[in-house]
């Protein structure tokens, strides 16, 4: 990438090991001889700086004449010490075979980051524009071209026809390069428990897992049945209305084809049946086990059983309205990079990080990552056949090279998922001391995952999503789907439990405090994990599943998933509305 570019000055420092002031970075775009004055601000900061800053730019311009109105001759295309961006920022696959991580680099190969449904048209710059409405439609798209201006497209991201948008937008000329300043409030957050765990793995602790869940979550219910403990309602005479909060236990079906739900509370246990001609029997394939309900009803003859007239979810309350920011700011929600994988999309994200440092993203100061940095190691069958990248650390130490990419002004926040470093069990810690130094590019916030972002007054839920696999595999395809991933998210916010059924996929830890309880409303949930692209408003809670940023792999293949790839949701946080741009 040529030096005269913003990125392309940002890029070079980063492999000089400097992050820079967004306006020491213009300074240099606007030299006369943009190579030679980074050279020249390099060669004089002090040897302990590690951030190019304006001070040292303007020392250099006045003192060598570098401004740009000075006589130079036109800049080449890049410098001769300066490699092309995509010899700085990939790294070279890995053969089956090879298994020494100390190996000397071999050459790139061919770039091959585009998605499969996007092939054919590498040559442009594409960016795709969907905007959302509160109910999760969307509005076209608009793709732009050779030229940087948008052409209107025919269809939306979901392939209706619709009439187009149109804008007139430059990602990539230095005309378009913003000077403007972010100011971003540091984000606040609640829930993290890195450093809080007290886990051993004890039976005792998951019980203590689980009470604390049922307390929390029965809070949430209270207000709407008349709970009587299990131990309590087994004294009632029969005929008597009975109403229990409790943690289900266990779900079966009868001969007759009734359903046969088994609540448990601290007290002890008690079955109701569910009966199949009642209007509530549907609720029943949206229940999974180890979540917390109310079931309201009437005991039976001989006070053996609940016939359940009613069931209650703990759920968001539909009267509940969202916080907004008092300004037109916004915030970028990703996840997924997989920088180590070689279909990590290289391109895409270049192309995202210029976007970046133009005009029109000066609003965006905030970078939300949802977990999965890199792609990990022995995370799935033969996975080392499909790095680019085998050592975890080098991994990572690449990660915080792309991150030095984003302005050094935006405010980033990321949490773990099950590609990361951390343990698998939920919730997962930030990552340790050793990995946070390596990806220090901005000061980045670490937090554990699940966790609650708040930024200019908006709270946003983080958690990566492991659970979406088990949810969209128990519950029916209308109510969860990997085609529409929000509508699983939907699933948790009712159950206001990001991760409600233990001893399946997702493995939970067992803590003092359950952190996976979403006790609070949050005004956006954002999560990743299934590499699709999915957003929409559950009770005036804005979900949002941000895609990846990691074309389809061959083990992706064998299991039918095809990621939307090489997307960045564009959150307002004024109004919450969002647009989703495409950069693949």
């Amino acid at each position: 990438m040529p030096l005269s570019t913003p990125s392309g000055l940002v890029t070079e420092l980063a492999r000089r090991g400097y992050n820079a002031e967004r306006e020491a970075i213009t300074l240099l775009a606007n030299a006369a001889d943009p190579a030679l004055a980074l050279d020249r601000a390099v060669e004089d900061a002090p040897d302990d700086a590690l951030r190019i800053t304006v001070a040292h730019v303007r020392a250099v311009l006045d003192t060598d004449k570098l401004s740009a109105d000075a006589p130079t001759k036109p800049p080449s295309d890049e410098s001769a010490d300066a490699p092309p961006r995509e010899s700085v920022t990939q790294d070279p696959p890995v053969s089956t075979g090879e298994t020494d991580q100390t190996a000397e680099p071999k050459p790139n190969r061919p770039s091959q980051s585009a998605p499969v449904e996007t092939e054919g048209s590498a040559s442009a710059d594409v960016e795709d524009t969907v905007s959302s409405t509160d109910t999760g439609e969307t509005v076209p798209s608009t793709d732009i071209g050779d030229t940087g201006k948008a052409v209107p497209s025919s269809t939306s991201s979901d392939g209706d026809s619709s009439p187009p948008v149109s804008t007139d937008t430059t990602l990539s000329s230095e005309a378009s390069q913003s000077s403007h300043t972010r100011n971003p409030t540091p984000a606040h957050i609640t829930n993290d428990m890195t450093g809080a765990s007290t886990g051993t793995g004890e039976y005792k602790q998951f019980v203590t897992t689980f009470k604390d869940r049922y307390e929390r979550l029965s809070k949430l219910l209270r207000g709407r049945v008349n709970h009587r403990p299990a131990k309590a309602i087994q004294q009632m005479p029969g005929g008597s209305d009975a109403e229990m909060i409790g943690l289900v236990n266990d779900i079966r079906s009868t001969a007759s084809g009734h359903w046969l739900v088994e609540l448990e509370d601290t007290t002890g246990t008690f079955p109701c049946l569910v009966m199949k001609d009642k209007n509530i029997a549907e609720l029943v394939d949206q229940m999974l086990k180890d979540e917390c309900i109310a079931i309201q009803g009437t005991l039976a003859d001989d006070a053996g059983i609940l016939f359940a007239d009613s069931i209650h979810f703990p759920d968001i309350p539909r009267t509940h309205r969202p916080s907004t920011a008092d300004r037109h700011v916004q915030a970028a929600l990703i996840s997924d990079v997989h920088v180590g994988s070689q279909e990590f999309m290289a391109d895409a994200w270049n192309r995202f990080t210029d976007w970046l440092h133009t005009p029109e993203a000066d609003p965006v100061e905030y970078l939300l990552i949802a977990g999965d940095m890199v792609e990990g190691v022995g995370i799935y069958p033969n996975q080392d056949e499909e790095l680019d990248i085998i050592d975890i650390y080098d991994q990572y130490e690449r990660f915080a090279e792309y991150l030095k990419q984003v302005p050094g002004d935006m405010e980033i926040v990321m949490i773990p998922g099950n590609h990361d470093a951390v343990r698998l069990a939920e919730p997962q810690p930030g990552f340790d001391e050793e990995l946070r130094e390596i990806m220090s590019a901005h000061d980045a916030k670490i937090t554990s995952n699940p966790s609650t972002v708040t930024v200019e007054n908006v709270s946003v839920l983080m958690y990566h999503g492991v659970s979406l696999d088990e949810v969209i595999a128990e519950l029916p395809a209308d109510k969860a789907s990997y085609d529409e991933p929000h509508k699983a998210m939907y699933q948790l916010l009712k159950k206001r439990h990001v991760a409600p059924q233990y001893g399946g996929h997702t493995r939970v830890a067992p803590e003092e405090k359950d952190y996976l309880v979403i006790e609070d409303v949050p005004d956006v949930f954002h999560t990743g994990h299934v590499h699709k692209l999915g957003w929409g408003k559950y009770h005036n809670v804005l979900a949002v599943n941000s895609g990846c940023w990691q074309a389809q792999t061959d083990f992706q293949k064998s299991v039918n998933i095809d990621p939307d790839a090489g997307y960045a949701p564009i959150l307002d946080l004024d109004t919450l509305e969002m647009t989703v741009r495409k950069f693949s």
